[in-house]
Parts: structure tokens; C-alpha cells; sequence
């Protein structure tokens, strides 16, 4: 559990995302949001107020950049390249919950905006990921940015889809933007058997600009620094091996993604109302994030390469491998695979371990 901020005192009336001015975080007038749905109503939103996208979230995401969250060791599991992008991803198992991941993107000729977007842009997502049947924004607020959307995902034919209602939420200090989405409740929205709800779900990043490999000192790409971790039901060792077997399949799916989301931008189509949504950021001021960094004490470790002590595929029946390989539609990069990558990659496994 992360504690709140002590310098901040943050409430949450109805869907009205509000802060005190305390210096560092820059204030707006009280505001009802425009409710796009009713499936959550304000009241719902205040009970629930609690579990919601608030300061400590961006406290936490922090202390992940800063590797100083008190966590265990990350351990290295990727460094590709292509002439465009760079990516680097590592692991680390916390003694109870599933495992977490974090990566680093760069994209050259990219501006930390247009990321920032491209991954915010719910119906422009449709047109690249193929996994995602069903995106709807449940509750959105116009001062904050705060938004609640419900998501479907989709699964083999053998394991049902799954659902998620996620919070998500934007910070701003210059050209550094920390965005947070997370499973949140919502429970007018009823459960039902199929899809099968995922409750534990965090997926954020740190978005800025940085210099071109080109060496020139200009600051033309983009990094991202991703966080990631889900209980999607199925074992965590299953999820492991998938998504070390297909990792850079996914990612390399990801690119052509964000430059026909450029190419469509410059085009000057109308933007979604999610891109609209990506741009009502809360401002933070640099001194606000300093007192942040001195307020992080507990340091983590970042190991070169993924260790190698007991390797899972000797010990996981084929059935279990063919299985266990849903475990990579919801990897990394928020869901890149398609269903020819997944049982790919299980296939292929399973053909190594007969030979």
C-alpha cells in the first residue's frame, strides 16, 4: 500500500477530481464532468472514491522510474533494436502477486505528445490491436483528465475473454508526462461469467523526450518507460515463458502502430474524444516531483541478464505450454499478439522439447 502524499491533501467529490493548492499541484474550479454513461454514477464514483487514479498513484509510478520503490532486483530479459526503435524490458517476482515488467521504448521522430496520445486513443487502437473487441468510456472528467473505461479483450477460442474497468489518469511537468491506469471498481457495471473480470491490473508510464541515436543532441524520440502486471487466472509460471518466448514478436508490432497513428494525425482528421481526453493533463511543478525523488528512500536493483537456474520448460507438460500460452495476450504492450503469435510461439516450444 502506498501512503498519501503528506504535503497534499486530495479528495474526490462525485467524478470532480479536485486538489488544495499546496504549491505543487496547479488548481482548477470545482467542475462536474459530463458523464458519458451511466453504468457509473457519481454516487458510485464517490463510494468508490478510494480506489480511484489519486496523488499517491503518481507517487508510486515515481518511485518505479527512479527504481527506488523497495522491490526486488529487476532482472534483464531484452536489448533489440531496429533502425527506428530501441527496447529493453526486465522481470522481477515479488514474493506474493504476479509477475511485474518494466521496459524501455525509444521511437525515433516522435514527440512525447503523439505517444502520449497514441497510447490514450481508445478508438484509433481498434485499427492496430486486434485484440481489443470493446472499449467504452464509462465516466470521463473534463478538469482532470480522469477517465473510467471498460475494456474487452480477446482470448483463444478455448479461454473466455477478459474484461477490464480501468481508471486512468495523466500528469504533466514540461514534456514529462506520468500516466496511470489501473483496474478500478466500478460495481454498477454487473460481473458476469463471460467475460471474466481481471481486478488486478496496473499498466503505466513515464513519457519523454530524448535525444536521437543519431548523435546529432537533438531531442527528436521518445521514450517510454512501461510498468506492467495483471491476474488474468492463469499461472504465473505459464505467463512467464510465454512472454519470454514472444516478447519481441509482440513489441516489433507496435511501431507500425504508432506511425500509421502520425501518418492519420497529419492527415488532420478530427481527434477521438479519448485524444482529447489524453491532453487535460494535471500540472505538477519540477520542485513538487523533486520533493518526490528526496522522499524516496528504499532502492531497488537492476540485474544485466535474466538468471537461469531452473529453466520452466523442462518441467511444464506440452498441454500445459499449449495452454498457458493465452498468457501472452496481455504482455508488455498492453495487448499487441494476435492469435497466430500465441499458439506460434506455444507450437514452437513444444516442438523444442521434443527435439
Amino acid at each position: 500500500m502506498i501512503p498519501s502524499l503528506n504535503i497534499l491533501k486530495f479528495q474526490l467529490p462525485s467524478c470532480a477530481f479536485w486538489a488544495a493548492d499546496d504549491g505543487g499541484i496547479q488548481t482548477d474550479s470545482f467542475s462536474v464532468p459530463r458523464t458519458l454513461n451511466s453504468k457509473c454514477s457519481s454516487s458510485k464514483m464517490e463510494k468508490e472514491k478510494s480506489n480511484l487514479v489519486m496523488e499517491d498513484d503518481l507517487e508510486h509510478l515515481c518511485k518505479l522510474v527512479e527504481v527506488k520503490d523497495g522491490g526486488p532486483a529487476w532482472i534483464q530479459m531484452m536489448d533489440r533494436s531496429t533502425p527506428t526503435m530501441n527496447y529493453q524490458a526486465w522481470r522481477r517476482d515479488p514474493e506474493t502477486g504476479p509477475p511485474q515488467y518494466r521496459s524501455r521504448t525509444v521511437f525515433e521522430d516522435a514527440t512525447p505528445e503523439m505517444v502520449r496520445d497514441f497510447f490514450w486513443d481508445d478508438e484509433f487502437r481498434a485499427k492496430w490491436d486486434d485484440m481489443l473487441v470493446h472499449a467504452e468510456t464509462l465516466e470521463e472528467c473534463p478538469t482532470r483528465g480522469t477517465m473510467v473505461v471498460q475494456w474487452v479483450r480477446k482470448f483463444p477460442f478455448f479461454c473466455s475473454d477478459r474484461e477490464y474497468i480501468i481508471g486512468r489518469r495523466i500528469w504533466e511537468s514540461g514534456r514529462l508526462y506520468y500516466c496511470v491506469t489501473k483496474g478500478v471498481p466500478c460495481s454498477s457495471v454487473p460481473r458476469r461469467n463471460k467475460p471474466r473480470r481481471v481486478d488486478l491490473y496496473y499498466s503505466s508510464w513515464c513519457i519523454r523526450a530524448v535525444e536521437s541515436k543519431r548523435g546529432n543532441g537533438e531531442l527528436t524520440a521518445c521514450e517510454v518507460m512501461l510498468f506492467h502486471h495483471e491476474d488474468m487466472g492463469i499461472p504465473w509460471e505459464i505467463a512467464k515463458l510465454g512472454v519470454r518466448q514472444g516478447m519481441w514478436g509482440a513489441v516489433k508490432k507496435l511501431e507500425p502502430g504508432l506511425r500509421a497513428y502520425q501518418k492519420h494525425r497529419a492527415s488532420a482528421a478530427p481527434l477521438s474524444q479519448s485524444a482529447l481526453m489524453a491532453q487535460i493533463n494535471t500540472k505538477v511543478s519540477e520542485d513538487y516531483l523533486g520533493s518526490l525523488e528526496t522522499s524516496i528512500s528504499d532502492s531497488s536493483e537492476i540485474e544485466i541478464q535474466e538468471t537461469s537456474a531452473k529453466p520452466v520448460g523442462h518441467i511444464v507438460p506440452k498441454f500445459l505450454v499449449i495452454g498457458g500460452a493465452v498468457a501472452l495476450a496481455c504482455t508488455l504492450e498492453r495487448g499487441l499478439l494476435t492469435k497466430a503469435l500465441i499458439f506460434g510461439v506455444a507450437r514452437k516450444f513444444a516442438i523444442g522439447r521434443r527435439s
